[in-house]
């Protein structure tokens, strides 16, 4: 979203996620390069203070942003683009790096989107941005009271300077909806303490039911109107003619942002605080989806969903109508299914009434359901999955009046990805259902 607003530094975050193989931005100043750290990705460390184990790589991390996990308590940051945040974005090229000259002791503290227990950690450290800054002998604790109190240690690891992978088991089961990491030191660097990315794996203990996200948000790019109808979101925001489609699932909103002007499009993801008055985002353009992703953060200030000039407030059914009319293609998020499941969620059903609704409106139309997944588990299970799912949605719609000779199906498993599906973030991105004209 070219946005010359702040346009300077978020082209600085675009540009260092161009190259296939994202480098750890350089910091502003550093003798060291982005090609001196890719090239210390590959170093090989010694493993006699890691716990190796075997890792499946589709397991979500629960302290991570795509999990519905924020910082709660910021340690020292370089920058925005060395902030704390990036521990959480499951890249192992993006991280934290306290301001040059501080290596003092360093506690961070993340919220957790739902009560968890975590049997075990994983840190990376090869993307660090130099010799010996990374982040060496750490505490971790759990707490159930606040982001300030009630922290019970539940393991205390030493991780090698540049090794990515570090898995540990904790030492103490204990339950809670906040995760601190307290960073002791480094490895001898009088310049920098950086981490590049911390998981934690485990089980989430409750489900907490989100309100209705509707509303007003002061926002990086001006005022975000945003409506939600079941799981369905729609809305505008302020700047370039702006509108936004997509879905919410818990605390986690996917949505394709849209602005005047060629290419100027891409996909969105925000994660709303408990109390649902303020989102936290990143966002890219459908060119560039690798990159590192620039933030886009937002205040609730009113109830009321407002409008643009450009947007009346019109809902789920009169946008996916348009874009029919206008692509000939619509995507469309808010309809989940559990994992490995074709069935459809109670909480979606409203988003797939709405296509009822339109399909009402408009006799004359054929269309073509697409079922897309990520890439976990592979093409032998995603092509027939993703085939049942979009069965699934054909078979609510006959049930709700519409002629099945009106709806084909087609399931097109993880072939045709939005982003990349090395993390979480990405193959949320993935998973989703299209309608298509015929």
């Amino acid at each position: 979203m070219p946005r010359t607003l702040i346009g300077i530094a978020l082209v600085s975050l675009v540009l260092s996620g161009c190259a296939g193989k994202e480098a750890a931005p350089a910091k502003s100043g550093s003798s060291e390069s982005s090609t001196s750290s890719t090239a210390a990705s590959s170093t090989t460390a010694a493993t006699t203070t890691t716990t190796t184990a075997s890792v499946d790589s589709q397991e979500p991390s629960l302290v991570s942003f795509s999990s519905g996990a924020l910082i709660a308590q910021k340690p020292q940051e370089y920058n925005e683009t060395w902030s704390a945040f990036r521990i959480l974005d499951e890249k192992a090229t993006t991280g934290w790096a306290t301001p040059k000259g501080v290596i003092t002791p360093q506690s961070i503290v993340i919220a957790l989107s739902e009560k968890t227990e975590l049997n075990r950690l994983e840190f990376d450290t090869a993307g660090i941005d130099g010799e010996h800054r990374g982040a060496k002998d750490v505490s971790v604790e759990v707490s159930d009271v606040s982001a300030t109190s009630g922290f019970q240690k539940i393991a205390d690891v030493s991780l090698q300077d540049r090794a990515d992978k570090q898995s540990f088991p904790v030492t103490a089961a204990v339950s809670g909806r906040w995760v601190r990491l307290n960073v002791k030191n480094n490895w001898g660097s009088p310049d920098y303490i950086e981490l590049m990315d911390f998981r934690g794996y485990g089980k989430q203990l409750t489900h907490t039911e989100f309100p209705n996200a509707s509303g007003t948000y002061a926002t990086d790019f001006g005022n975000f109107h945003l409506k939600q109808e079941g799981t369905s979101v729609t809305g505008c925001y302020e700047y370039n003619g702006g509108l936004l489609t997509g879905g919410i699932e818990g605390r986690i909103m996917k949505f394709t942002w849209k602005e005047d002007g060629a290419n100027k499009n891409g996909p969105a993801i925000m994660v709303f605080d408990p109390s649902g008055q303020q989102m936290f985002g990143l966002w890219w353009f459908a060119s560039n989806t690798d990159s590192t992703g620039g933030n886009w953060n937002g205040k609730k200030i009113s109830n009321d969903i407002g409008s643009c000039p450009h947007w009346s407030g019109s809902g789920a059914e009169a946008t996916m109508q348009k874009e029919l009319e206008d692509a000939g293609r619509t995507r469309v998020y808010g309809i989940n299914f559990d994992t490995n499941s074709d069935v459809i969620r109670d909480e979606s059903k409203p988003t797939i009434d709405k296509m009822a609704a339109m399909l009402k409106a408009k006799p004359d139309w054929k269309l073509m359901i697409e079922g897309h997944t990520d890439s976990s588990g592979g093409d032998a299970q995603n092509l027939p999955l993703s085939q049942r799912r979009a069965d699934s949605v054909k078979a609510y719609l006959v049930n709700a009046g519409i002629a099945a000779g009106r709806l084909t199906t087609k399931g097109l498993g993880a072939s045709q990805p939005l982003a990349g599906n090395e993390t979480a973030t990405g193959r949320a991105q993935n998973r989703r259902v299209e309608l298509a004209k015929q």
